[in-house]
């Protein structure tokens, strides 16, 4: 098992089918274009847990910076493939993240979560996160 940096396009393409998992309304077709443009305008970063070659997990991050937060690590996309959950591999990643985040001078790391993701959050609050503000949006179309 290793936690790398997915930097070519076949090792993104290679974690479609576990973020599609988290992200179900993205195409195979469109993705590696759309994380190359995340990359490009936001600083993404996208790393995988591989278990004999094969992606067991997956997290997307970038760092932000905010008058209200300062410099922080920001955890786009989280996720343990299906076959995969209960073994570790989340907190695994988390762990990475969280090493990254200090490695880098952040102050927080950050990150949100759907309202109907139970199992998630029990998990983020195991590892000792809080529940620091309500996001709201609204659909423009």
């Amino acid at each position: 098992m290793s936690i790398r940096m997915m930097e070519t396009d076949s090792d993104i393409l290679a974690t479609f089918p576990v973020m599609k998992q988290l992200r179900p309304h993205l195409a195979k077709e469109d993705y590696v274009p759309l994380i190359r443009q995340l990359q490009a305008d936001f600083g993404y970063r996208l790393i995988a847990l591989l278990e004999e070659g094969e992606v067991a997990a997956a997290a997307g991050y970038r760092y932000c910076q905010t008058l209200a937060s300062g410099q922080f690590l920001y955890v786009d996309d989280l996720i343990t493939d299906e076959k995969s959950r209960s073994r570790g591999f989340a907190e695994k990643l988390f762990d990475w993240l969280e090493r990254e985040a200090a490695e880098s001078a952040c102050l927080s790391l950050h990150l949100d979560s759907g309202v109907q993701r139970f199992d998630a959050h029990r998990f983020y609050l195991k590892r000792k996160m809080r529940i620091s503000c309500h996001h709201f949006d609204m659909p423009l179309k």
